[in-house]
């Protein structure tokens, strides 16, 4: 990998207070003074539109394109060096990039999401149709892609129209205000910020084949032939002790990414719970519970911390005996061999639910509890391993944020 040590700009300090300066960031790197310009963005690029191309009118070969689709599903970072697909299109008639140039979507759902600017590092790239291309005169694309990212993202999602769809047009575009210092400086800011999305990058990355790793030990484990193998029935008990005497508050839900979690904050908006609690079910440390009509897309989950708390009626309730772990069953249930079982004995015509017996009926390989042990310990090193990496992920969006709001105007 290419030694970045060498190309990191010198970090950025507090800008010093000054009356007389109105124009300038309260992030700056030593060496620049004085304010920024503020123009409008019509005033310093030319804004156009791409010429359509289809998802059907993708290929293997060809020349490279980008889709207005993929500013929001493929290039997740502000600056495109790599174009993923390609066209066998003619070129008359399309639109090619320059290098340098910015390129937004001219429509989706929501005015916020529509507010997606890249910079297309590359010549020749085919521009399809719903985009539109900012084409800047002496100006770091880069650097402008982060600020209509950041600092301006909220004043381009205001000239946004539409309802069900919303629409950006370049007219609109034109009159967004934008606030930029000298070219260096520019440069300065967009070396630093693409550093930090090469970092995000890598850790992502990380994060991903860290899941992959767990996922294939977890098959692994899970496919051997050589143990007992048993139905559930034989090692799981359904509860259903009821709040009768109120004097569980703490109401839960299962997330099928998050496991348990506080319904409060499931349902931010509103409350979901009712008034009536004495009816929910309480799940006590190591009980397991699951959505019924949920456990096909990963809604189950097992009570981690030491708080017992309730959940809704709904929810399906159980805890293990004394022959299987809890982890060790927790693990089976990410497993692709149980979600073929779940999909088996799914029953109903509207909504397609999974019975506490069609559960029983679903096998596990069964080693003795000293090699579940074993398992279960390799598959919780590697699980925390991946939140302890999840964690520094986040820390380095929330560092990226915080410059994006210290460096620009």
């Amino acid at each position: 990998m290419k030694d970045t040590e060498n190309t990191r700009p010198n970090a950025p300090t507090s800008a010093l207070p000054n009356s007389t300066l109105s124009n300038v960031p309260r992030l700056r790197f030593p060496g620049f003074e004085g304010e920024w310009e503020s123009r409008l963005l019509g005033d310093i690029a030319e804004i156009s539109k791409g010429v359509g191309i289809s998802k059907e009118q993708r290929s293997l070969e060809g020349n490279p394109c980008i889709l207005y689709g993929e500013l929001y599903t493929t290039y997740s970072t502000e600056i495109i060096d790599d174009v993923v697909s390609k066209t066998h299109l003619p070129t008359t008639g399309l639109v090619q990039s320059k290098p340098n140039d910015l390129v937004i979507p001219a429509s989706g759902e929501t005015a916020i999401d529509i507010s997606t600017a890249r910079c297309v590092t590359r010549e020749g790239v085919f521009l399809g149709g719903d985009l539109n291309i900012i084409r800047l005169r002496g100006q770091d694309g880069r650097f402008f892609s982060y600020q209509l990212n950041g600092a301006r993202k909220k004043d381009i999602a205001k000239v946004a129209q539409g309802v069900s769809i919303v629409h950006l047009h370049g007219n609109d575009l034109a009159h967004i205000k934008v606030y930029y210092p000298s070219q260096p400086e520019q440069e300065k800011i967009a070396s630093l910020l693409s550093l930090i999305d090469q970092r995000i990058s890598i850790q992502n990355k990380t994060i991903e084949d860290l899941k992959k790793l767990k996922a294939a030990i977890c098959e692994q484990c899970y496919q051997s032939q050589e143990e007992t193998i048993l139905p559930l029935s034989e090692l799981i008990r359904q509860v259903s002790t009821r709040n009768k005497r109120n004097l569980i508050n703490r109401v839960l839900s299962v997330s099928n990414k998050l496991g348990f979690i506080e319904q409060s904050e499931q349902f931010e908006d509103r409350a979901v719970a009712s008034d009536d609690t004495t009816n929910y079910k309480i799940v006590s440390p190591n009980d397991f519970a699951y959505n019924p009509a949920r456990i096909n897309v990963g809604s189950i989950a097992r009570l981690k911390d030491a708080t017992c708390g309730i959940v809704s009626p709904m929810y399906i309730c159980f805890h293990t005996t004394s022959y299987i772990l809890p982890e060790y069953l927790e693990f089976f249930f990410s497993t692709k061999l149980f979600q073929t079982e779940v999909q088996k004995r799914l029953e109903g015509s509207v909504r397609l639910c999974l019975s506490f017996d069609g559960l029983c009926n679903i096998s596990i390989p069964l080693p003795a509890i000293d090699q579940q042990r074993v398992i279960t310990n390799r598959l919780v090193a590697i699980s925390r391993k991946i939140e302890m990496e999840s964690r520094i992920y986040e820390l380095l969006q929330k560092q990226k944020k915080i410059l994006l709001n210290g460096l620009f105007i």
